[in-house]
């Protein structure tokens, strides 16, 4: 099997990321990547940066970066000829490559800088799987009252999650009267219901380039990575800036591992659970940064109790069955890895297993 998240193939990079957006209906951004590609032996600063990509091209994101680009030029309006692509319409995405090839044409030095940064994905949609998993880690006795930290938070979306709405298999968690209501199709049994003292202690998170939802410019940034089709998330996204503009999520800029260790050196009040928490995220770290914040995770659970247990939800990409995985580990408890399902990447769909 091709390891994605080390192969230098550009070209393999954006084939994997077309079989990704096909197998999570995303046809808009597919006939976009796929058009990208189509151009990639092109002239202009744009695609030559592409072609001769100096990293990892899959870890970095390098489609996404690409296509957000694209979608940027479509929500400001700099170019006109891409709307009907954009809204799905059927002889213009038989003609992607030619529509995409003649704006990459037009705006070469307008794009070339959505390739200096990593994607920002934030992802309201996605946080039923923190609120899922810790459904889960009640029901295995860890007390209720969550002490949650986040790495790759972007914009913070997801450390505002006491402030919505989940429906999941019918059971309820958050604010009734919450304007963000997370309630993805539910396969399978619903999950355990929140027991008693359910609550949050803490909700912080960091990025190496946090975005502010009150900026409009860094929020058009956040809405040019929301693929097109997915009419919805623009609405969670919406309300998430509402939020953060009544009050900002705690969110710090740094590096992940070193965030990582601070949080786990902090005192933690006994009956709380400590959670470090991730959502698409851990492909962008690299070896190293994964090695370290694994050590400290163990590390750390080594040290847990039934007082103050630590456990770990993480919400990834696996690349080869083109899923998203919700996988929990928990201390004391052995820090085993529990795959408690399976979903869609923007949380259209859940099966619980």
């Amino acid at each position: 099997m091709r390891d994605w998240m080390t192969s230098n193939d550009v070209r393999a990079a954006f084939a994997n990321q077309v079989a990704y957006c096909r197998a999570n209906g995303g046809t808009i951004t597919m006939c976009v990547v796929e058009a990208i590609l189509a151009n990639i032996d092109g002239p202009g600063t744009f695609l030559k940066a592409i072609r001769e990509w100096p990293g990892v091209p899959m870890a970095d994101a390098l489609p996404l970066r690409a296509a957000a680009g694209l979608h940027a030029l479509n929500l400001t309006g700099a170019e006109p000829a891409l709307a009907p692509l954009y809204a799905g319409e059927p002889e213009a995405l038989a003609d992607a490559e030619r529509l995409v090839g003649e704006a990459i044409a037009r705006h070469d030095a307008a794009l070339l800088p959505w390739l200096d940064g990593p994607p920002q994905t934030n992802e309201a949609g996605r946080s039923w799987g923190y609120v899922a998993a810790m459904l889960w880690l009640g029901a295995q006795g860890l007390p209720p009252r969550w002490e949650c930290f986040e790495i790759g938070s972007s914009a913070g979306i997801n450390l505002m999650i006491d402030r919505y709405r989940y429906e999941l298999g019918g059971v309820g968690v958050g604010p009734v009267q919450s304007g963000m209501r997370i309630a993805p199709e539910w396969r399978g049994e619903p999950p355990p219901a929140p027991p008693p003292g359910w609550g949050f202690e803490a909700i912080r998170g960091c990025d190496l380039a946090p975005v502010d939802l009150t900026d409009p410019a860094q929020l058009l940034r956040l809405r040019a990575f929301v693929w097109r089709e997915h009419t919805e998330r623009f609405a969670r996204l919406d309300f998430a800036a509402h939020a953060a503009g009544e009050k900002k999520p705690d969110l710090v800029q740094g590096d992940a591992a070193e965030f990582v260790e601070a949080q786990l050196a902090r005192p933690q009040a006994p009956g709380s659970t400590r959670v470090l928490m991730h959502s698409i995220v851990w492909q962008y770290l690299g070896d190293a940064r994964r090695a370290r914040i694994t050590a400290a995770m163990e590390t750390a659970g080594a040290r847990a109790s039934a007082e103050r247990p630590l456990a770990w939800i993480m919400l990834e990409a696996n690349r080869e069955t083109l899923q998203h995985e919700l996988v929990v580990r928990y201390w004391p408890g052995g820090g085993e890895r529990h795959l408690l399902g399976v979903a869609h990447p923007h949380g259209a769909w859940a099966e619980w297993f």
